[in-house]
């Protein structure tokens, strides 16, 4: 039997792979009358051993019977073993239909083997097509998801909610790629940067100087501290008050994680946003950067509806419960909650940095001026005039980063220009981190 070696499924996997190259592993395994719709194989991705699986539309449209599935539980197992990452190519339109469980049990054993290998080896699924039902619910547990333009990805078919577009803005895709090729190219650069298993060290690169930083916003200190040319911005478009990225500090991986707008508030979907990165990140060791610059969390009814509370739980417990290295900065303004779980010592950050002009307070101005002052603003002529003067005072006193560092609530006070220098020390001593935590089998926050 011949093998159709100009299939999609063959040609992504030659994208994906150092200069095309690889060794398919079961090409002659059947799917009833068929050779099973699916193509696994081994090579090197940037010099890297990974694991790789495509859905082959070419044969009866990638759909998955047991076959399949046995071929694909077979590349998670060695990926086990060896600690090497797996990469998922997802096209097909969905299981065989013969009326029988036969389906649900071969989807059974891929789900049991992506779940085993969670947070033991980089899971990266790329939706070249159709991504469909329970094939849905497996790609969703890889630790990133990259969506064609034209790829869907849903549980039950609606174009209008499983668009790569929705799906990014839904927080479900990392990254979306115009076509197949960039989709490989992302996963390759993410490949490259993150660890390939949870026992190696953060990979160390060689780089380039930062690029030329401009403006005391969040875009400006990111560009300041990563390395010149090495971010990769993941969910960009989920939870606009939310930054999530990976990067390199003088060539070593780091995760910089930011509220990205200091006039605003986070949501319950940034909580989420952040605190799923931040699990990823613990998971494979990656040391984590903090950059804060928000009002706090978003507290009105809707949110409050939306389990706003659960969200900021879940996010406080998950920075609290991280091992990994973690580095926080107050750049901005830290009000009340956000601090305790961004930046103070019950995320358990190794460092805490706030900039010169960091506010750093359990509520903001206005709010502290009526409830710590209200007896300075009685008999006042010019009330507004009167706040205003009083906040001023507030946040230039009670609420500085010096005050906030004579509390001992930060541990430094540097300047935007010695962002990068600091943090590039800090994590270099924290190298050799270890820590221990209670026995357990996991928390039990609420999700």
């Amino acid at each position: 039997m011949e093998k159709n070696l100009n299939s999609p499924a063959r040609k992504q996997l030659s994208a994906l792979f150092d200069e095309g190259a690889y060794q398919e592993i079961g090409s002659y395994v059947r799917e009833k009358t068929a050779p099973a719709g699916v193509v696994t194989a081994y090579g090197y991705v940037n010099g890297n051993p990974v694991y790789a699986f495509a859905q082959d539309q070419s044969v009866e449209n990638g759909a998955v019977g047991m076959a399949q599935a046995e071929k694909i539980a077979k590349l998670y197992g060695l990926a086990a073993k060896t600690g090497s990452p797996i990469v998922g190519i997802y096209d097909s339109n969905g299981a065989f239909m013969d009326g029988s469980a036969c389906s649900l049990n071969a989807y059974s054993l891929m789900l049991e083997q992506v779940s085993a290998v969670s947070g033991v080896v980089p899971q990266i699924a790329i939706i070249a097509g159709v991504c469909a039902g329970s094939a849905a619910v497996m790609a969703c547990a890889s630790d990133f998801i990259i969506m064609t333009e034209k790829a869907e990805l849903f549980l039950t078919p609606n174009f209008e909610t499983s668009s790569a577009t929705v799906c990014a803005e839904n927080g479900i895709a990392a990254l979306v790629a115009k076509d197949v090729e960039s989709a490989m190219i992302q996963a390759r650069n993410l490949i490259n940067i993150l660890p390939v298993n949870n026992m190696a060290c953060t990979p160390c690169m060689e780089y380039e100087a930062p690029e030329l930083a401009s403006g005391n916003d969040l875009a400006g200190y990111v560009a300041s501290i990563a390395d010149g040319n090495s971010v990769i911005e993941v969910y960009k478009n989920y939870a606009g008050s939310a930054y999530t990225a990976l990067a390199t500090v003088t060539g070593s991986t780091v995760a910089i994680i930011g509220t990205s707008k200091t006039d605003s508030k986070l949501t319950e979907s940034d909580c989420a946003k952040i605190a799923r990165f931040i699990r990823t990140c613990d998971a494979f060791s990656i040391p984590v950067i903090t950059l804060v610059d928000t009002l706090g969390f978003e507290g009105n009814v809707a949110s409050e509806q939306a389990g706003s509370v659960r969200a900021l739980t879940r996010l406080a417990g998950s920075y609290a419960e991280a091992t990994t290295p973690k580095i926080s900065v107050v750049t901005g303004n830290a009000v009340g909650a956000v601090f305790i779980a961004l930046a103070g010592k019950g995320c358990n950050a190794d460092f805490a940095y706030a900039l010169e002009n960091a506010y750093i307070a359990p509520l903001m101005p206005e709010s502290a001026v009526e409830f710590l002052w209200h007896d300075k603003l009685k008999g006042c002529h010019n009330l507004a005039a009167k706040r205003q003067e009083l906040a001023k005072e507030y946040t230039s006193t009670i609420a500085s980063a010096m005050s906030a560092a004579e509390l001992g609530c930060i541990d430094e006070i540097i300047t935007a220009g010695d962002l990068r220098n600091v943090i590039s020390k800090s994590l270099s001593m924290l190298e050799g981190k270890r820590v221990t935590n209670l026995p357990k089998k996991h928390n039990n926050f609420p999700f």
